[in-house]
């Protein structure tokens, strides 16, 4: 069966680049792909698979019936948004769409997962359960996976694979991580209270600015001190806004922040936490506080079993040196941890590295792939959904296996 997705995804390499090249010319921001969306309905429903379109408010759901009786549900995720970027690559099919790029690899998200889409619906019988394919919205800003799953996207779905592109791992290798893939993002504003007066007279007012300046080294020096070092937090203040004038004193600063963690048991402390460090630099001062401190996506934490399914997958459509395994986590979110809620999961890098040229990082104007990664990644998915049914015994937990973080 390899060899034959193998073929399948070598005959479809033309029109596979040709699909990521029209995408990656009209990109579209979160939210708004509605192009996009009814693109990647058109290409579906020519390959005899139920689509439904407005999942997710723009997402598009695609349903291939397997041929058996297995109840078991496999889901595949991409997603199809752009980011507010400027491209600056000189390509020839470069975003037509002034100050908007494809500089994540989203593009190159929903070309592996249209192939893969095209390439198991050719298998026909091979496939006892069905599989279900997600192309989902507004990935950037953390809110596409939420939509998509209030509209029942992961009703009866037994377990779901996914991708991102890795410009720092060469395209033809696969990179395989056990455990906390990204991190928990979570957002925070606090806002310190004091009382105004004049810049002469300090003793007469309690300066929210300098009373704010404490809590930003406080919280940082804290972490080091109070945190678990092997569970790491990083929390940023990127935002700080008050005062009217250089000679009155503030009475009240805004700080807003971003704060990341690896471990689910660290994250749901975080807010306590923060709160406690605050409370203490504000009350010995006089002032008062506000701390609004909203979640955002928790970490992806990959399933083990699943992504021995990735690891064995890849490793036997490209051998051992086509798989990396990833020795540390990324701190950078996703919101595929969303799905991992409702279903075991695992998400995989894609390596798009060009071997001999500066591969510029994801989120950069002049980001670019090396377009046969698409093949890789249509091919390690689709061999992975096959596996996923026809694997006979349990995968054996690999030493490397065992790391979470």
């Amino acid at each position: 069966m390899l060899s034959r997705i193998k073929d399948l995804a070598a005959n479809l390499a033309p029109r596979l680049i040709e699909i990521r090249r029209h995408l990656h010319s009209h990109p579209e921001l979160s939210g708004q792909e509605y192009q996009t969306a009814a693109y990647v309905a058109g290409v579906l429903s020519s390959c005899g698979l139920q689509v439904k379109e407005g999942i997710g408010k723009v997402g598009v759901v695609g349903e291939l019936r397997g041929q058996g009786d297995d109840p078991r549900m496999l889901a595949i995720r991409t997603d199809m948004d752009a980011l507010p970027i400027q491209e600056q690559t000189g390509l020839e099919f470069a975003s037509r769409q002034p100050g908007v790029m494809h500089a994540c690899g989203h593009d190159v998200h929903t070309t592996v997962g249209l192939g893969t889409a095209m390439v198991l619906s050719q298998l026909g019988e091979s496939l006892p359960g069905n599989v279900r394919f997600l192309f989902q919205s507004a990935e950037e800003i953390a809110q596409g996976a939420n939509w998509m799953v209030k509209d029942g996207a992961m009703d009866g779905v037994s377990g779901i694979l996914s991708v991102h592109v890795f410009p720092s791992i060469p395209s033809g290798v696969v990179g395989i991580r056990y455990g906390a893939l990204t991190a928990a993002a979570d957002d925070m504003e606090i806002t310190i209270m004091g009382e105004s007066g004049h810049g002469a007279r300090p003793h007469e007012a309690v300066d929210a600015i300098w009373i704010a300046s404490q809590v930003i080294t406080t919280l940082q020096q804290a972490i080091s001190r109070t945190q678990n070092p092997l569970r790491p937090v990083v929390l940023t203040i990127g935002q700080i806004s008050g005062g009217r004038a250089p000679n009155v004193i503030a009475d009240q600063v805004n700080l807003l922040g971003t704060v990341r963690s690896l471990h689910p048991e660290t994250s749901q402390a975080l807010p306590g936490w923060i709160e406690q460090i605050v409370a203490g630099v504000c009350q010995p001062y006089g002032a008062r506080y506000e701390v609004n401190y909203r979640r955002g996506v928790p970490s992806v934490q990959n399933d083990i079993t699943l992504t021995q399914l990735l690891e064995s997958s890849a490793e036997e459509a490209w051998g051992r040196e086509g798989i990396q395994i990833i020795q540390e986590p990324s701190l950078g979110a996703e919101d595929f941890s969303v799905y991992l809620q409702y279903a075991p999961g695992s998400m995989f890098r894609l390596g798009t590295g060009f071997k001999d040229r500066r591969n510029p990082s994801l989120h950069h104007p002049h980001f670019m792939v090396d377009e046969s990664a698409i093949v890789t990644g249509v091919v390690t998915l689709a061999y992975a959904a096959y596996k996923y049914w026809h694997q006979s015994q349990p995968l054996l937990v690999a030493s490397h296996a065992k790391q979470t973080e």
